[in-house]
C-alpha cells in the first residue's frame, strides 16, 4: 500500500478514554474515497488519539489507516447497506422524548452521546430507548459545521456510529462496557447540515455470542433519509479498561 498522508485524530474525539471515536474514524478514511457514499469500514485495532498515524492507498480503491510502522488499523472499501430503512418516529415524539430523557443520563464526555462535551467538541446527540428502537431528536451545533454549512464525513458517519451502540446495549444485551465496532457500513443519501432538525434511530438486527448487529439512521424531521448503516459490535475476550460506548 503507498502512504498517502499523515493525519492525528484530535485528542478530544473519542469515545473510550485515549481510544479514538470509531465513527470518526470511518468517516475520515470516507472523505478520502471516491464513491464514499456507500462504503464498509473494518476496525482491525484500536486507533489512538493525539498519535501521527499513515492513511494509505490500496491497490483495490480503498484506503487504510495505519501507524507509524504500517500495523492497519482500520480498512475502508467500497460496500452497499443491504437492510431496509425503517420509518422514523414523527419529530414531534422524538422530540419530547428526547427532552424528557436527558436529565437520566448519565453524563460523559463520549464524542457521541456525551453531555460534557461543549458545542464542537462533540456531536451532542443523546439516543434513548423509544418503543423497540433508540431515538434521538439532533440539531448539530454550527460549530460541528464546515464553511458551506454541511457537517464532514467524519461527523456524519460518527453520528452513525454511537447510536447502535446503545441499540446493542438496550435492545440486544450486549454488556455496557468494553463493546466496540467491528464493521460499520453506510450508505449517504443527503448532506446534514448544522442547525437544521434531525431524527437518529437505530434498531436490533441480531446478535451471536460476543457480536451484535444493528441498524442506525439519520433523517430529517420529516423522514426523508439522509443516512443508513449497518453495524455490527464485538465485545473482546478481554475488556478491561473499557468505558462507554464509541
Amino acid at each position: 500500500m503507498l502512504a498517502v498522508d499523515e493525519v492525528t485524530i484530535p485528542e478530544h474525539v473519542y469515545g473510550y478514554p485515549d481510544v479514538a471515536f470509531g465513527g470518526y474514524v470511518a468517516g475520515l478514511l470516507a472523505s478520502r474515497v471516491a464513491d464514499d457514499a456507500h462504503l464498509r469500514v473494518d476496525f482491525r485495532r484500536r486507533v489512538p488519539v493525539g498519535t501521527p498515524l499513515l492513511v494509505t492507498a490500496a491497490e483495490s480503491g480503498g484506503y487504510a489507516l495505519t501507524d507509524r510502522d504500517g500495523t492497519v488499523l482500520v480498512e475502508a472499501r467500497g460496500s452497499a447497506v443491504t437492510i431496509d430503512l425503517p420509518p422514523a418516529p414523527t419529530w414531534e415524539r422524538a422530540s419530547t422524548h428526547t427532552e424528557a430523557a436527558l436529565p437520566t443520563r448519565r453524563p460523559t464526555d463520549c464524542y457521541g452521546c456525551g453531555s460534557y462535551c461543549a458545542p464542537g467538541k462533540g456531536l451532542r446527540l443523546y439516543p434513548s430507548v423509544l418503543d423497540d428502537r433508540i431515538v434521538a431528536a439532533w440539531t448539530p451545533d454550527a460549530e460541528l459545521a464546515r464553511p458551506d454549512g454541511t457537517l464532514s464525513p467524519e461527523n456524519v458517519w460518527a453520528a452513525l456510529d454511537c447510536p447502535g451502540g446503545w441499540a446493542g446495549i438496550e435492545l440486544l444485551g450486549m454488556p455496557r462496557t468494553g463493546a466496540v465496532t467491528a464493521a460499520l457500513t453506510a450508505t449517504r443519501f443527503a448532506p446534514i447540515r448544522a442547525g437544521e432538525d434531525y431524527l437518529s434511530y437505530a434498531w436490533p438486527i441480531g446478535a451471536h455470542g460476543r457480536k451484535f448487529t444493528v441498524g442506525v439512521a439519520v433523517t430529517t424531521a420529516d423522514g426523508s433519509p439522509c443516512a443508513l448503516a449497518e453495524a455490527l459490535w464485538i465485545v473482546p475476550r478481554s475488556t478491561s479498561g473499557a468505558g462507554d460506548p464509541n
